[in-house]
């Protein structure tokens, strides 16, 4: 834990919760194992949507579609929403839960590889959701920095990997030195890109938020 367990307890017991499906899609996937987006990191969602109002949404990793649909419900005004995804079994499983929701029309899943995908996008977006594979965040940045506007706001999350991030490459597992080297790499450049301005907070499993300089 980042922030001490108690304190997340108690701010997340504040929360006024979901829709009924998005509880029951949330409850199906955590009973799958499947992750998602964590119950503090779905409020500041809500309240980022409120306060920005994105008409055009990209997502990357989708799973089984709670984050997209989570963005659909609670963004006060129509949009569109893009979400990619890579891993096979989880694709039929979001496009169900896009039906249920009746959100076929809004939510458009692309299956592959984001480092495929991201170059075809030909729209920008206002809002963009990076919650794909964590190792591959540097290398998908510059372009998502390509498809997101002037003003747009970048969201990344898991970026502090359970506080890890801040040991040494030694101290964390051999298996996942990789992925601490490449985010730590991704939290320099986006903190020091000249086209953003950005803050990383410890929300969730910690979090970067971005606005691309107008």
């Amino acid at each position: 834990m980042i922030v001490e367990e108690r304190l997340t307890t108690y701010i997340n017991s504040l929360s006024q919760g979901n829709t009924a499906l998005l509880e029951e899609i949330e409850r199906e996937a955590l009973e799958a194992y499947v992750p998602v987006i964590r119950r503090e990191m779905q409020q500041f969602l809500k309240w980022l949507l409120t306060l920005k109002k994105p008409e055009k949404i990209l997502e990357i990793g989708t799973a089984v579609g709670f984050s997209a649909l989570l963005m659909a419900e609670y963004n006060p005004v129509a949009c569109e929403i893009i979400t990619i995804e890579n891993y096979e079994k989880r694709i039929p499983i979001a496009r169900e839960n896009f039906k249920r929701a009746g959100r076929e029309e809004t939510i458009t899943l692309l299956q592959g590889d984001a480092q495929d995908i991201l170059p075809e996008l030909k729209e920008n977006y206002d809002f963009i959701f990076m919650d794909g594979a964590k190792g591959q965040y540097i290398s998908f940045l510059p372009m998502v920095l390509q498809r997101l506007k002037p003003g747009g706001v970048l969201v990344s999350d898991n970026v502090l990997q359970e506080g890890d991030i801040i040991e040494s490459r030694f101290a964390v597992t051999r298996r996942n030195r990789t992925i601490h080297k490449r985010m730590r790499e991704y939290l320099y450049e986006i903190t020091h890109n000249k086209y953003l301005v950005t803050a990383v907070l410890p929300l969730g499993d910690g979090i970067t938020v971005s606005t691309k300089v107008e």
